[in-house]
């Protein structure tokens, strides 16, 4: 890869690390976009109290990308944090879209340096070194799970993996995850890998009218009711030899609930109408959204179901915690929409590896398919972006106020509730309630960045599908 000279950062890298191998511990970059990605490793570990990043040949982690500096920035370990401080450079350092002189580094935080977009981890990066952004593997290493559905590189892999290994047992599966995370992709790689002979059959719980369900899920004979003039097999039934995903199984109501038990239990099922119950083979897959623990204390979801579908349980991540695999699902949108030639501009990935994506991959498919509709070229411009995301690169680059800064360099300490350190579970809450759901506008009443808030409600448990 030819060294570039600095120049100006593009408006809205790095070559191998002497570091890429290493322990579960280690700190460090995961990439989650630059022009050059084809010349450079999927993340870069960092080794020691300091790491010094640029273009210079003395710096830690030699940079030849556009618009890095000779010596840009430094990454240290202060006492007990990470911090990153700017030096300098000519274009900047950014930390969640906003420039710094010097900032505390959380785990998530996203860097950018030159015109490479990163994500900070403080754990566990060797294991992402060897995925490039483009899919491929380097380094002699093999995917854990070839031809997998799953688009992505680390994570995805991992899970496909998990996936692979529980496929052929008989354990009821309980996918988690928000809406759009690929549960049903996940459900099929299941099925799929589970040598079943029967076929795979999904129903939508939160889709069908509870008075509905039933007759969906268990089918009925004919004569049952007023225009049952057939029988109809439900879903079990179809799902006999294979396997039955219910999807969002947290809107199934508690009579359904009750039924679903006894089929489970048995292995039988009673169509509406029958005088006999019929035998069935299934293996039943579950997925929700919702904190189901959550709904048995209030009584709207059964904990005896609950036991007998949580023989195993798998949860799939937020798009937003893996926007390292941003690229690779674009790509992979753009060919199963009839586009794969299609380019996108360095404005174009850097609003998308920006966004959070509330609605997760769903939402991105749906973004890429808006914006090839409205495209005339062949290349995707930061024009095209929805509303959203050029609202939030309206925002992008600005620099912080004082009391923003302060707020950013403030460290979370679980051993105190001070505002300063972070809202309390009730705080965040009622604040997530006032903005139905809008994690930004209640980022920027905290004084902090949405990926802050982010990472608050995970710690909180907190679904921000349940303020929407």
């Amino acid at each position: 890869m030819t060294d570039r000279t600095t120049g100006a950062m593009q408006q809205v890298g790095l070559p191998q690390s002497p570091h890429l191998a290493g322990p579960r511990s280690e700190p460090g970059l995961v990439l989650l976009y630059a022009e050059e990605f084809r010349d450079l490793p999927g993340a870069f570990a960092i080794s020691g109290e300091r790491t010094t990043i640029g273009r210079d040949e003395s710096a830690d982690l030699k940079l030849p990308v556009a618009a890095v500096s000779r010596t840009h920035a430094e990454i240290v370990w202060d006492a007990s944090r990470w911090t990153v401080r700017d030096m300098e450079s000519r274009n900047g350092t950014l930390l969640d879209g906003h420039p710094i002189a010097k900032a505390v580094l959380e785990r998530g935080a996203e860097l950018r340096i030159g015109d490479a977009v990163f994500k900070f981890l403080d754990s566990e990066v060797a294991e992402y070194c060897p995925y490039l952004l483009d899919g491929t593997l380097v380094g002699g290493r093999r995917r854990l799970v070839e031809n997998s559905d799953l688009v992505g590189g680390c994570q995805m892999d991992r899970i496909a993996a998990e996936l692979l290994r529980i496929a052929p047992t008989n354990l009821s599966v309980m996918l988690l995850g928000e809406s759009g995370t690929g549960k049903e992709v996940a459900a099929r790689e299941l099925h799929r890998h589970s040598g079943r002979k029967g076929a795979f059959q999904a129903v939508n719980c939160a889709a069908i009218p509870a008075t509905l369900l039933e007759s969906e899920l268990f089918g009925y004979k004919k004569g049952a009711f007023s225009g049952a003039d057939r029988d109809k097999p439900g879903l079990v039934r179809l799902a006999d030899q294979g396997t039955l995903l219910l999807d969002e199984i947290g809107d199934m109501s508690l009579e359904a609930q009750a039924k679903l038990l006894r089929v489970l239990q048995s292995r039988e099922v009673y169509p509406l109408g029958a005088i006999a119950p019929e035998r069935v083979d299934i293996r039943v897959i579950c997925a929700t959204h919702r904190d189901l623990l959550r709904l048995i204390q209030v009584e709207k979801f059964r904990e005896d179901l609950y036991a007998r579908l949580n023989e195993y349980q798998l949860r799939l991540p937020a798009l937003r915690d893996r926007k390292e695999d941003i690229f690779q699902l674009a790509q992979a949108f753009l060919r199963r929409h009839g586009r794969p030639n299609m380019k996108a501009s360095f404005g174009f990935m850097l609003g998308l590896v920006s966004y959070d994506w509330p609605y997760n991959v769903r939402e991105l498919e749906g973004c890429i398919k808006r914006c090839l509709a409205l495209s005339d070229g062949t290349t995707l411009e930061e024009a095209l972006l929805p509303e959203p995301i050029k609202e939030l690169m309206s925002d992008y680059g600005r620099h912080l106020s004082s009391s923003e800064q302060a707020a950013q360099n403030t460290v979370f300490d679980s051993t105190r509730n001070s505002r300063a350190a972070a809202p309390t579970d009730a705080e965040l809450r009622a604040l997530l309630e006032k903005h139905h759901g809008n994690v930004a506008a209640a980022g920027r009443e905290l004084g902090k960045a949405r990926m802050q808030v982010h990472r608050w409600m995970e710690r909180y448990g907190i679904d921000v599908a349940d303020y929407r």
